[in-house]
């Protein structure tokens, strides 16, 4: 089938089904973006239009194509120890919180978008040096399923490791040899320290989610206009400890939100 191209009219439906769904302001630069992701789904319905395909999506009985297509329009590339300031920041809290640390109350690390795992699992590494038997946990979340599903299995293309510290490498990773040539493996012990889940932070968040001594929130605002923003800022600060942290993005900021938040260093705030 060929593939067809989408109209304005079309697209922006899209902007309000993701917008909708997951509170992310999708701009008209993303035009591309969603028909080359979209395409192949039209395909495998044999659907002559984007619209007709939007008519499937909202007729209330394929839900588990609703959450395929949020998937698709929402997956961002990322890679291991992106932004070391923030590692080193993690590093130091954890040391500062180690003499309090029991195992009812263990350290505890929120990586509320993370995508396919390399934020969750560069500070588990970064936890597992610093801590070591002392109590502590990290929960990963992202709205799709299918990011979750390929961060479970901890396995990763080798030029995503290029910031990982080589003493965590040979501790913490197994190098792929053979057809698995120019990957690495997550090693098990660490992985399973990592519990994942899927949360949409433009809902309300689930009960059992908890408290946590550090929040990373980084590179998700940027897609959130200011409402949807303050929505999702407060609902998590609400998870964390007093005196925790919360870090985002490079490129975003909370300046509104200093009333409540007070700012470390860019990018980075504490809970009074």
């Amino acid at each position: 089938m060929q593939h067809c191209s989408i109209s304005q009219g079309e697209f922006a439906r899209f902007q309000r089904f993701i917008f909708d769904i997951a509170g992310i302001s999708m701009s008209d630069s993303k035009k591309a973006l969603v028909s080359g992701r979209l395409a192949k789904r039209l395909q495998h319905f044999g659907l002559p239009s984007y619209d007709a395909y939007f008519r499937l999506l909202t007729d209330g009985a394929h839900k588990d194509e609703v959450q395929l297509a949020v998937d698709l329009l929402t997956t961002n590339e990322t890679y291991f120890f992106r932004e070391a300031r923030h590692f080193e920041l993690l590093r130091e809290a954890a040391e500062t919180a180690r003499p309090s640390l029991r195992a009812n109350a263990p350290f505890r690390v929120w990586s509320a978008a993370c995508s396919s795992g390399e934020e969750p699992y560069s500070i588990a590494m970064v936890l597992a040096d610093v801590l070591g038997s002392a109590p502590w946990e990290v929960v990963a979340s992202d709205i799709s399923t299918r990011v979750l599903e390929r961060a479970r299995t901890g396995h990763y293309p080798m030029e995503r490791a290029t910031h990982v510290p080589q003493d965590y490498l040979r501790r913490y990773c197994l190098k792929g040899i053979r057809d698995q040539q120019g990957t690495l493996l997550v090693e098990r012990g660490l992985r399973e320290r990592v519990q994942f889940r899927q949360v949409n932070l433009n809902t309300a968040l689930p009960g059992d989610l908890g408290t946590y001594d550090l929040v990373f929130l980084r590179n998700v605002m940027i897609y959130f206009n200011g409402d949807t923003k303050r929505q999702v800022v407060t609902r998590i600060m609400q998870r964390i400890k007093p005196g925790g942290h919360l870090f985002i993005g490079h490129s975003e900021s909370l300046q509104e939100m200093g009333d409540v938040l007070r700012s470390v260093i860019p990018s980075v705030y504490r809970l009074p």
